[in-house]
Protein backbone atom coordinates (compact mmCIF):
# COMPACT_ATOMS: atom_id res chain seq x y z
CA UNK A 1 0.00 0.00 0.00
CA UNK A 2 2.56 2.55 0.89
CA UNK A 3 5.42 1.07 -1.05
CA UNK A 4 3.25 1.43 -4.36
CA UNK A 5 2.23 5.38 -3.61
CA UNK A 6 5.92 5.85 -2.45
CA UNK A 7 7.24 4.44 -6.08
CA UNK A 8 5.01 6.01 -8.18
CA UNK A 9 5.46 9.25 -6.42
CA UNK A 10 9.59 8.93 -6.32
CA UNK A 11 9.49 8.18 -10.46
CA UNK A 12 7.21 10.96 -11.25
CA UNK A 13 10.03 13.21 -9.49
CA UNK A 14 12.60 11.79 -11.44
CA UNK A 15 13.97 8.80 -9.32
CA UNK A 16 15.12 5.36 -10.39
CA UNK A 17 13.16 2.66 -8.06
CA UNK A 18 14.28 -1.09 -7.80
CA UNK A 19 11.76 -2.66 -6.15
CA UNK A 20 11.79 -5.49 -4.19
CA UNK A 21 9.09 -7.91 -2.68
CA UNK A 22 9.20 -12.00 -2.46
CA UNK A 23 12.65 -11.87 -4.23
CA UNK A 24 14.78 -10.16 -1.37
CA UNK A 25 13.97 -11.86 1.84
CA UNK A 26 15.09 -8.88 4.03
CA UNK A 27 16.11 -11.23 7.10
CA UNK A 28 18.40 -12.53 5.07
CA UNK A 29 22.09 -10.97 5.06
CA UNK A 30 23.22 -13.10 2.33
CA UNK A 31 20.17 -11.42 0.11
CA UNK A 32 20.42 -8.51 1.02
CA UNK A 33 23.90 -7.83 0.55
CA UNK A 34 24.07 -9.57 -2.83
CA UNK A 35 20.85 -7.08 -4.08
CA UNK A 36 23.32 -3.90 -2.59
CA UNK A 37 26.25 -4.90 -4.30
CA UNK A 38 24.63 -5.88 -7.68
CA UNK A 39 22.37 -2.42 -7.51
CA UNK A 40 24.12 0.02 -5.55
CA UNK A 41 21.69 2.15 -4.30
CA UNK A 42 22.32 5.52 -2.79
CA UNK A 43 18.69 4.82 -0.65
CA UNK A 44 16.67 2.30 1.36
CA UNK A 45 13.47 2.30 2.06
CA UNK A 46 12.15 -0.49 4.00
CA UNK A 47 8.31 -0.71 3.75
CA UNK A 48 8.18 -3.50 4.94
CA UNK A 49 6.56 -5.51 7.64
CA UNK A 50 4.70 -7.79 9.28
CA UNK A 51 0.88 -5.89 10.45
CA UNK A 52 -1.54 -8.55 11.40
CA UNK A 53 -1.80 -7.10 14.93
CA UNK A 54 -3.78 -10.05 16.31
CA UNK A 55 -1.98 -13.12 14.49
CA UNK A 56 1.14 -11.52 15.74
CA UNK A 57 -0.02 -12.73 19.74
CA UNK A 58 0.05 -16.40 18.14
CA UNK A 59 2.25 -15.87 14.94
CA UNK A 60 5.17 -14.81 17.17
CA UNK A 61 8.22 -15.52 15.30
CA UNK A 62 6.77 -14.66 12.26
CA UNK A 63 5.73 -11.27 13.90
CA UNK A 64 9.68 -10.82 15.16
CA UNK A 65 11.77 -12.22 12.37
CA UNK A 66 9.66 -9.54 9.94
CA UNK A 67 9.93 -6.73 12.22
CA UNK A 68 12.67 -7.52 14.32
CA UNK A 69 15.31 -9.57 12.72
CA UNK A 70 14.70 -7.81 9.23
CA UNK A 71 15.28 -4.46 10.48
CA UNK A 72 18.65 -5.81 11.98
CA UNK A 73 19.62 -6.94 8.75
CA UNK A 74 19.11 -4.34 6.60
CA UNK A 75 20.89 -1.74 9.47
CA UNK A 76 23.79 -4.22 9.31
CA UNK A 77 24.17 -4.81 5.29
CA UNK A 78 23.18 -1.04 5.36
CA UNK A 79 25.91 0.33 7.62
CA UNK A 80 28.73 -2.10 5.89
CA UNK A 81 27.48 -0.68 2.38
CA UNK A 82 27.20 3.07 3.92
CA UNK A 83 23.60 3.70 2.58
CA UNK A 84 21.59 5.86 4.14
CA UNK A 85 17.93 4.22 5.17
CA UNK A 86 14.84 4.96 6.02
CA UNK A 87 12.58 3.06 8.65
CA UNK A 88 9.09 3.01 8.57
CA UNK A 89 7.73 1.86 12.48
CA UNK A 90 4.29 2.25 14.27
CA UNK A 91 2.82 4.54 16.98
CA UNK A 92 2.34 0.77 18.55
CA UNK A 93 5.88 1.35 20.30
CA UNK A 94 4.43 3.60 22.17
CA UNK A 95 1.54 4.20 24.53
CA UNK A 96 0.73 7.80 25.88
CA UNK A 97 -2.18 9.60 28.19
CA UNK A 98 -4.10 12.76 26.61
CA UNK A 99 -3.98 15.25 25.83
CA UNK A 100 -0.32 15.51 24.81
CA UNK A 101 0.44 14.08 21.16
CA UNK A 102 3.41 11.62 21.39
CA UNK A 103 7.20 12.84 20.85
CA UNK A 104 10.11 10.53 18.95
CA UNK A 105 11.89 11.06 21.97
CA UNK A 106 8.89 9.52 24.62
CA UNK A 107 9.66 6.34 26.21
CA UNK A 108 8.93 2.99 24.89
CA UNK A 109 5.31 1.59 25.88
CA UNK A 110 4.48 -1.43 23.52
CA UNK A 111 1.29 -3.46 24.50
CA UNK A 112 1.25 -6.14 21.94
CA UNK A 113 3.41 -8.33 20.50
CA UNK A 114 3.44 -6.53 17.43
CA UNK A 115 4.44 -3.12 19.29
CA UNK A 116 7.30 -5.14 21.13
CA UNK A 117 9.06 -6.09 17.94
CA UNK A 118 8.70 -3.35 16.03
CA UNK A 119 10.68 -1.98 19.11
CA UNK A 120 13.32 -3.93 19.03
CA UNK A 121 13.58 -3.54 15.07
CA UNK A 122 14.04 0.63 15.70
CA UNK A 123 16.55 -0.60 18.67
CA UNK A 124 18.27 -3.11 16.04
CA UNK A 125 18.64 -0.03 13.77
CA UNK A 126 19.34 2.61 16.18
CA UNK A 127 22.69 -0.03 17.33
CA UNK A 128 23.12 -0.72 13.63
CA UNK A 129 25.84 1.36 12.91
CA UNK A 130 23.80 2.79 9.98
CA UNK A 131 22.98 6.83 9.16
CA UNK A 132 18.96 5.90 9.85
CA UNK A 133 15.92 7.47 9.66
CA UNK A 134 12.87 5.87 11.60
CA UNK A 135 9.32 7.33 10.63
CA UNK A 136 6.80 6.66 12.82
CA UNK A 137 3.25 6.46 11.46
CA UNK A 138 -0.53 5.09 12.17
CA UNK A 139 -3.98 4.02 11.21
CA UNK A 140 -2.63 3.91 7.42
CA UNK A 141 -5.07 3.63 4.09
CA UNK A 142 -4.49 3.78 0.63
CA UNK A 143 -5.64 3.22 -3.08
CA UNK A 144 -3.38 -0.44 -3.41
CA UNK A 145 -4.27 -2.23 -0.09
CA UNK A 146 -6.76 -2.92 2.83
CA UNK A 147 -7.22 -0.91 5.50
CA UNK A 148 -10.27 0.79 7.51
CA UNK A 149 -11.77 2.85 4.99
CA UNK A 150 -12.19 0.56 2.74
CA UNK A 151 -13.78 -1.70 5.21
CA UNK A 152 -16.06 0.61 6.48
CA UNK A 153 -17.00 1.66 3.08
CA UNK A 154 -17.77 -2.11 2.13
CA UNK A 155 -19.67 -2.54 5.65
CA UNK A 156 -21.78 0.67 5.08
CA UNK A 157 -23.17 -0.54 2.15
CA UNK A 158 -24.16 -4.06 3.31
CA UNK A 159 -24.76 -3.24 7.18
CA UNK A 160 -28.25 -1.97 9.04
CA UNK A 161 -25.86 -0.39 11.28
CA UNK A 162 -22.34 -0.59 13.00
CA UNK A 163 -20.40 -0.29 15.99
CA UNK A 164 -17.12 1.34 16.36
CA UNK A 165 -14.01 1.39 18.93
CA UNK A 166 -14.60 4.74 20.44
CA UNK A 167 -12.04 4.88 23.55
CA UNK A 168 -8.43 4.81 21.10
CA UNK A 169 -7.35 7.92 20.08
CA UNK A 170 -4.81 8.55 17.16
CA UNK A 171 -4.19 10.35 13.89
CA UNK A 172 -5.56 8.32 10.24
CA UNK A 173 -2.68 8.73 7.45
CA UNK A 174 -2.81 8.72 3.65
CA UNK A 175 -0.05 6.23 2.15
CA UNK A 176 0.53 9.86 -0.63
CA UNK A 177 0.93 12.18 2.26
CA UNK A 178 3.38 10.19 3.80
CA UNK A 179 5.10 8.98 0.48
CA UNK A 180 5.59 13.21 0.31
CA UNK A 181 7.06 13.11 3.47
CA UNK A 182 9.40 9.92 2.83
CA UNK A 183 10.85 11.80 -0.53
CA UNK A 184 11.58 14.76 1.45
CA UNK A 185 13.76 13.00 3.83
CA UNK A 186 15.39 11.16 1.89
CA UNK A 187 16.39 13.97 -0.45
CA UNK A 188 17.57 15.90 2.71
CA UNK A 189 20.30 12.61 3.13
CA UNK A 190 20.72 14.32 7.02
CA UNK A 191 19.42 14.72 9.96
CA UNK A 192 19.10 11.19 10.82
CA UNK A 193 16.71 9.96 13.60
CA UNK A 194 13.39 9.34 14.74
CA UNK A 195 10.13 10.99 13.43
CA UNK A 196 6.62 11.33 13.19
CA UNK A 197 4.16 11.51 10.12
CA UNK A 198 0.70 10.91 10.56
CA UNK A 199 -2.29 13.36 9.29
CA UNK A 200 -3.23 16.07 11.23
CA UNK A 201 -5.43 15.96 14.19
CA UNK A 202 -6.37 13.41 16.51
CA UNK A 203 -10.04 11.60 16.45
CA UNK A 204 -11.52 8.20 17.35
CA UNK A 205 -11.85 4.70 15.35
CA UNK A 206 -16.03 5.99 15.73
CA UNK A 207 -15.70 9.34 14.61
CA UNK A 208 -12.68 8.04 11.42
CA UNK A 209 -15.63 5.60 11.03
CA UNK A 210 -18.46 8.80 10.91
CA UNK A 211 -16.37 11.64 8.81
CA UNK A 212 -15.81 7.97 6.09
CA UNK A 213 -19.68 7.50 5.87
CA UNK A 214 -20.10 11.81 5.37
CA UNK A 215 -17.53 11.71 2.88
CA UNK A 216 -18.99 8.27 0.98
CA UNK A 217 -22.24 9.93 0.78
CA UNK A 218 -21.26 13.22 -0.32
CA UNK A 219 -19.28 11.26 -2.93
CA UNK A 220 -21.97 8.80 -3.81
CA UNK A 221 -19.92 5.72 -2.54
CA UNK A 222 -22.56 5.21 -0.19
CA UNK A 223 -26.07 5.12 -1.33
CA UNK A 224 -28.13 5.03 2.19
CA UNK A 225 -26.68 6.74 5.96
CA UNK A 226 -26.75 3.92 8.85
CA UNK A 227 -26.41 4.17 12.27
CA UNK A 228 -22.72 4.16 13.70
CA UNK A 229 -22.44 3.29 17.36
CA UNK A 230 -19.52 4.07 19.52
CA UNK A 231 -18.33 1.14 21.91
CA UNK A 232 -15.63 0.37 24.84
CA UNK A 233 -12.57 -1.27 23.05
CA UNK A 234 -13.48 -3.32 26.16
CA UNK A 235 -16.63 -4.44 24.50
CA UNK A 236 -14.83 -5.38 21.29
CA UNK A 237 -12.59 -8.03 22.14
CA UNK A 238 -9.53 -8.53 20.08
CA UNK A 239 -6.24 -10.78 20.38
CA UNK A 240 -4.25 -7.33 20.98
CA UNK A 241 -4.60 -4.92 23.17
CA UNK A 242 -4.10 -1.40 21.37
CA UNK A 243 -3.11 1.52 22.68
CA UNK A 244 -5.39 3.90 23.87
CA UNK A 245 -3.39 6.88 23.01
CA UNK A 246 -1.37 6.94 20.45
CA UNK A 247 -1.67 10.26 18.99
CA UNK A 248 1.56 11.90 17.77
CA UNK A 249 3.43 14.85 17.36
CA UNK A 250 4.65 16.22 14.04
CA UNK A 251 6.44 19.17 15.19
CA UNK A 252 9.95 17.26 14.97
CA UNK A 253 9.43 16.22 11.36
CA UNK A 254 8.12 20.11 9.99
CA UNK A 255 10.71 21.53 11.65
CA UNK A 256 13.84 19.52 10.30
CA UNK A 257 12.57 18.89 6.77
CA UNK A 258 10.20 22.02 6.64
CA UNK A 259 7.05 19.44 6.02
CA UNK A 260 3.64 20.59 5.38
CA UNK A 261 1.50 18.01 7.16
CA UNK A 262 -2.19 18.14 5.78
CA UNK A 263 -4.97 17.79 8.29
CA UNK A 264 -6.52 14.32 8.58
CA UNK A 265 -10.09 15.12 7.10
CA UNK A 266 -8.68 17.17 4.30
CA UNK A 267 -6.42 14.23 2.65
CA UNK A 268 -9.07 11.10 3.66
CA UNK A 269 -11.52 13.67 1.13
CA UNK A 270 -9.00 13.56 -1.60
CA UNK A 271 -8.71 9.71 -0.96
CA UNK A 272 -12.48 9.19 -1.23
CA UNK A 273 -12.54 11.27 -3.98
CA UNK A 274 -10.07 8.64 -5.48
CA UNK A 275 -11.82 5.90 -4.25
CA UNK A 276 -14.63 7.03 -6.28
CA UNK A 277 -12.57 7.97 -9.36
CA UNK A 278 -11.47 3.78 -9.10
CA UNK A 279 -15.34 2.38 -8.63
CA UNK A 280 -16.15 4.31 -11.74
CA UNK A 281 -13.83 2.57 -14.03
Amino acid sequence: MLGKDLTSLAKAQGHECLLTDLDVDITDEKAVTLFLENNKPDRIVNCAAYTAVDLAETETALNYKVNAIGPQVLGKCAAQKKVPLLHISTDYVLNGNPPAPLNPEDEYHPVNAYGKAKMEGERFLLESGASVWIIRTAWLYGINGKNFVKTMLSLMNTKEKLSVVNDQFGNPTWTVDLARAILTVLQSGSHFGIYHFTGEGITTWCDFALKIQELGLQEGLLSKKIPIEGVLSSQFKTAAVRPSWSALSKEKIKSTFSIQVPKWEDSLASYIQLEKEHAGK
